[in-house]
Formats: C-alpha cells, sequence, structure tokens
C-alpha cells in the first residue's frame, strides 16, 4: 500500500467521524436551549416532540401567543381545554389558577407541552411569578387588542400610497379635461381642490384605524366581597352583549372595581375575579371572541364613583364597568368626491 492510498483511507475516516452526529440522529425531546441553526429564528415543532421552553411573551393573539427565549429564537404557543395556567407557587404553596386571558405580552414564563400538526408548540401547563403577572399587567393595562389591528396597520401605508396615486391620476385627467371644454382655469382649480380634499379625507379615515371610540357603557354591581353575578348584572351584560355584536370593528374594555372596606390588595384581587367574571359570563353566554376583549384589569378600591363611607356609596363602588369600543375609521363615511364640480354642459 503505498503513501497515496494511506492518505485517501485517512481522508475518508476523518470525514465519516465529521458526519456521525447526522448519523446517528438526535433526542426526540427538545428544550428552549436547543436553538435553531436557520436564520428565520423561528422554531418548527415536530408533532407530538415533548418541549420546555422559558421566555417573554412578544405577541399575543386569540388562541396562540409567541415566547422568545434569551437565544432570540420565537416559539408560537397554541392554547387549548386542557392547558394548566398557574403562578409559580413557593414554598408549600400550589400557585394560583389563572385565566388564559392573563397570558399577556411582557409576562416571563415558562411552557411545557408538545408539538401540534403546525409546528406550533401545543401548550400542557403554562407558569409564571405573580411579581411578573403584575408588572405585565401594568404595562399592557391599556393595550389594544386583536391581530385585526395588527393587519389593518401593516396595510394602511400602502393603501395610503395607492388612494393618493389614484386619486393623483383622477386629478390630471379631470384638469386636462376642464382646460379643454372650457379653457378657464377656474374650473381645473375645483376639481384639484376637490381631488386634495379626498385624498385628505382618505388619509384622515386610515389613521382614524388606531383610534377606538366609547359607544356604550355599562356597570354591574356586586354583594359584599363576592364576585358572582346575579340576575340584574346578567340582564345588564346581555343588553351590551347585543349592542356589541351588531357594532362593526368593536372591542370590549372590562374594569373590575371595591369598595374601600377590607386591605388594598383584598380589594385588587376581588376587583379582578370580579372582571373575570363578566369576561366569563360574556365568553359562554354571548360567544364573544377573546380578541375582542381588552385585557381585564382589576383596579380595586381606586377610582370610586361614590362616596365610600355612606353604604349606598360603597353600593356602587362594589362593580365591574364594559365599555364597547369601536374603530372611529371604520364608522366614518368614505369619502366622496362630486363629479359634477368643474364640469359644464
Amino acid at each position: 500500500m503505498n503513501a497515496k492510498t494511506l492518505r485517501l483511507m485517512a481522508l475518508a475516516f476523518g470525514l465519516a467521524l465529521a458526519l456521525s452526529p447526522l448519523a446517528f440522529g438526535q433526542n426526540s425531546t427538545q428544550t428552549a436551549n436547543n436553538a435553531p441553526t436557520d436564520a428565520s429564528r423561528a422554531r418548527s415543532v415536530s408533532s407530538g416532540q415533548k418541549m420546555k421552553i422559558k421566555g417573554v411573551v412578544v405577541k399575543r393573539d386569540a388562541d396562540t401567543f409567541t415566547v422568545r427565549d434569551l437565544n432570540g429564537v420565537d416559539t408560537v404557543v397554541r392554547l387549548t381545554d386542557r392547558t394548566s395556567v398557574k403562578s409559580s407557587g413557593g414554598f408549600l404553596r400550589s400557585g394560583t389558577n389563572y385565566g388564559q386571558t392573563n397570558i399577556l405580552r411582557g409576562l416571563n414564563l415558562e411552557v411545557e407541552g408538545h408539538g401540534g400538526s403546525s409546528g406550533e408548540l401545543e401548550a400542557d401547563r403554562v407558569r409564571f411569578n405573580d411579581s411578573d403577572m403584575r408588572t405585565a399587567r401594568a404595562v399592557e393595562s391599556r393595550a389594544t387588542p386583536l391581530e385585526e389591528r395588527a393587519s389593518a396597520s401593516e396595510g394602511r401605508l400602502s393603501e395610503v400610497e395607492q388612494n393618493a396615486q389614484k386619486l393623483s391620476g383622477q386629478l390630471d385627467e379631470l384638469a386636462a379635461v376642464s382646460n379643454a371644454a372650457r379653457g378657464g382655469a377656474k374650473a381645473a382649480q375645483q376639481t384639484a381642490d376637490a381631488a386634495v380634499a379626498g385624498v385628505n379625507a382618505t388619509n384622515d379615515r386610515i389613521s382614524a384605524l388606531d383610534d377606538y371610540v366609547p359607544q356604550e357603557t355599562a356597570a354591574v354591581n356586586f354583594r359584599v366581597g363576592s364576585s358572582v353575578l346575579n340576575p340584574d348584572a346578567k340582564t345588564k351584560l346581555d343588553e351590551i352583549a347585543t349592542k356589541a355584536l351588531n357594532a362593526k370593528g368593536y372591542v370590549l374594555e372590562v374594569t373590575g372595581y371595591a369598595d374601600a372596606t377590607g386591605s388594598t390588595a383584598r380589594n385588587r384581587a376581588l376587583s379582578q375575579r370580579r372582571a373575570d367574571a363578566v369576561i366569563r359570563y360574556l365568553v359562554e353566554n354571548h360567544q364573544i371572541p377573546l380578541r375582542r376583549i381588552v385585557t381585564p384589569y382589576g383596579f380595586g378600591e381606586s377610582n370610586p364613583v361614590a362616596d365610600n363611607k355612606t353604604r349606598e356609596g360603597r353600593t356602587q363602588n362594589r362593580r365591574v364597568e364594559v365599555k364597547v369600543l369601536v374603530n372611529k375609521g371604520l364608522t366614518q363615511p368614505a369619502p366622496t368626491m362630486n363629479p359634477s364640480s368643474g364640469s359644464g354642459q
């Protein structure tokens, strides 16, 4: 055997060692530290694959949310009816159960689950600290909802450009026709003014897509220390749910309150339970989509509407306020141009 043959054998042996990890495969259970190497920085989870991830919620949709880990890798997590959402209990504590609507953007959490059919992680358990939840609520308490608003914002710039180009073309055409037919600058100027006004009206309407205005407001009251809806409260919620479902581009803002009886911490927790009870009733009895509900928040004894020193005042302060907010841009009339302006016979 000559030297050349030996070198070829050594090269082949080295190549086999380098490729050996691919030949033997990998474990089917992946953690958040096993970040993907593709340029998209988005993780796709194999169907049935078990996984545990830790990170921050960077996006929240109706049934899913996106978690970004320390490596900058995003994982889409899907919530199901079997998902357990709890705070992490301390020593000899089991933690507190939370509704799925409490998973907010900016919340640090840990998710355990398995791969779904579309590459997302179906969550079995979601855990977080109460302190992280309070921080996320403080930031997100007035956050605007819905993937609808996100998609509208993405297409807003291109829509403005298209409308401006279209109206600009109409302006040129109408100006030329007016000058040729009447030979005067006055008719052309009127046509130009109408076209510019149409562009401005379109821009104002599109800009208002991010602006929500209250259309209806209802307040339901509770007994002392209770978060149970009474018949009168259910009747009021039935009425406002009907009005919301008949509105266009609506969202619901739900805020809970308590009177000044008891400690501040107790009143905050009680007001949050009252807000959650209202959300549960609207979702279960009127099929209000979760994406239509702004994250509920309990203000405790703050923002009273009456004097806490009187019985009647305390009764009014034990409440949940529900507001129907309507997208201002969708309720404004579409801009129109008067086709007879600047034309002559």
